[in-house]
C-alpha cells in the first residue's frame, strides 16, 4: 500500500522540503546571487585592481576565485543553504555545483540553479534516515546532482545562453524598444524581494542589453536614495543609493504610487543608454543587475572596457565613455526621479513620509 497524501505531507514537513515559488525562485535565486558576488564577482573585481595597480597577489586571488569549478560550488553551497540543507547535503554541494557549472557552459549558472535545487531536496528527503548516513546522504545527493548535471546541464546552459543571445539580438535591432523594457523589467527585479543579479547571471545579459540593466537597476537604487531625501536624509542616501531600493519594498505595499517616479526613470535612462550613449557591459554578466549597490555596475562596465583594450576590441577609455556612465548611473536617475515625483507631491500621490524607512 502507498503512503497517504497525509503521510507524504507529513513526511516533506519533517525533511521541511517546501514546493513553492518563495523558496525556490526567490530565497534560492537570492542566495545563488550571493554565492556569485562571494566568487566570480568579488574575484574580478580583486583581478582588476591587480591588473591596475600591478598588485600580483590580487590577480591571483582574482584568478583562483573566478574559476568555474569554484564559482559553481559557490552557487550551490548557497542556493543549498537557503534551502536549510544539513550539513552532509550542504557539503555535498561543492561538487554538485562545480559539474553543473563546467558542464553548463556560459549558460552554467541556471544548470546550477537546476540541479542543486533537486539535488538538495533529494539529499534531504533521505538525510538521517540510516544509520549510515554519513554514506547515504552525501551518495544520494552527489548521484542525483551530478547526474543530473551530466544529464542535462549542457542543454540547460545552452537554452539560458541562447535566452542571453537573443535578448542581445533584438537590443541591436531595436535599441528603444528593448532600452525601455530591459531597463523596466530589471529595474523593478532589483527593487523586488527577488534577486536581478541572480536574473541578468543566468541569462548571461551583457553588451549593450546589460547596459539598459544597469541603467534599471541604477534608476531604481539612486532615484528612490534621492526621492526619499527628505525623510531619511545622508543615512537613507547611502543605504538605498550604494545598498539596495528593496528598503522601501514595505512602503511600496502601504503606498504602490512612490514606485512610479523612479521607473518612469528607468524607462528614459533605459534607451538613453542603448541609444544614445550605446554603454555595453562586457563585463561579468552579473553586474548587470547590480546597479550602484557597492558600485559593482559601474565596477563591471570598467572591467568590459578593460578587458576589450586587451582584446584589441577597444583602442582606450574616452571621455565619452565616463560620461556616459556617470550620467546613466548618477546624474540622470536623481534628476529624473526628482523631477517626475514633484507633481505627484503636490496632488498627494505622494505624501510626507511615505518613504520613511524604519
Amino acid at each position: 500500500m502507498g503512503d497517504t497524501p497525509q503521510q507524504k505531507q507529513g513526511f516533506l514537513a519533517r525533511k521541511n522540503i517546501v514546493f513553492s515559488a518563495k523558496r525556490y525562485g526567490i530565497d534560492a535565486l537570492g542566495a545563488m546571487a550571493q554565492g556569485l558576488f562571494a566568487s566570480l564577482l568579488i574575484g574580478t573585481i580583486f583581478d582588476t585592481l591587480g591588473q591596475q595597480l600591478g598588485i600580483d597577489f590580487f590577480v591571483q586571488v582574482g584568478a583562483f576565485a573566478k574559476t568555474t569549478e569554484v564559482v559553481g560550488a559557490a552557487m550551490a553551497v548557497a542556493i543549498a543553504l537557503a534551502l536549510q540543507a544539513p550539513p552532509l547535503v550542504l557539503f555535498s554541494m561543492v561538487t554538485v555545483g562545480a559539474s553543473a557549472n563546467v558542464l553548463g557552459g556560459s549558460g552554467g549558472p541556471l544548470a546550477v540553479l537546476l540541479m542543486t535545487v533537486v539535488a538538495a531536496e533529494c539529499g534531504k528527503a533521505v538525510s538521517k534516515e540510516t544509520k549510515v548516513d554519513i554514506l547515504v546522504t552525501p551518495f544520494v545527493t552527489l548521484a542525483v546532482g551530478v547526474g543530473l548535471s551530466m544529464l542535462l546541464a549542457p542543454w540547460v546552459g545552452g537554452l539560458a545562453d541562447g535566452v542571453g543571445e537573443l535578448i542581445e539580438w533584438a537590443t541591436v535591432q531595436r535599441p528603444l524598444l528593448m532600452g525601455i523594457i530591459i531597463s523596466v523589467v530589471v529595474g523593478v527585479a532589483l527593487t523586488l524581494p527577488i534577486s536581478s543579479a541572480a536574473i541578468c547571471l543566468t541569462i548571461g545579459l551583457t553588451g549593450l542589453a546589460g547596459g539598459a540593466a544597469v541603467a534599471g537597476c541604477c534608476a531604481q537604487m539612486v532615484g528612490f536614495a534621492v526621492m526619499s531625501f527628505p525623510e531619511n536624509r545622508w543615512g537613507g542616501l547611502l543605504s538605498q543609493g550604494l545598498g539596495t531600493s528593496m528598503l522601501q519594498m514595505g512602503n511600496i505595499v502601504k503606498n504602490p504610487r512612490i514606485w512610479i517616479p523612479p521607473t518612469l526613470a528607468s524607462a528614459i535612462t533605459g534607451p538613453i543608454s542603448t541609444c544614445l550613449f550605446q554603454m555595453k557591459m562586457n563585463g561579468p554578466p552579473i553586474a548587470s543587475g547590480m546597479g550602484t549597490c557597492g558600485l559593482v555596475g559601474q565596477i563591471g562596465v570598467y572591467t568590459g572596457w578593460v578587458s576589450d583594450i586587451a582584446a584589441g576590441v577597444k583602442s582606450a577609455i574616452t571621455l565619452a565613455d565616463w560620461t556616459a556612465l556617470l550620467m546613466i548611473s548618477f546624474v540622470l536617475p536623481a534628476v529624473l526621479t526628482w523631477l517626475i515625483a514633484q507633481p505627484l507631491r503636490r496632488i498627494g500621490w505622494i505624501a510626507p513620509g511615505d518613504l520613511k524607512l524604519d
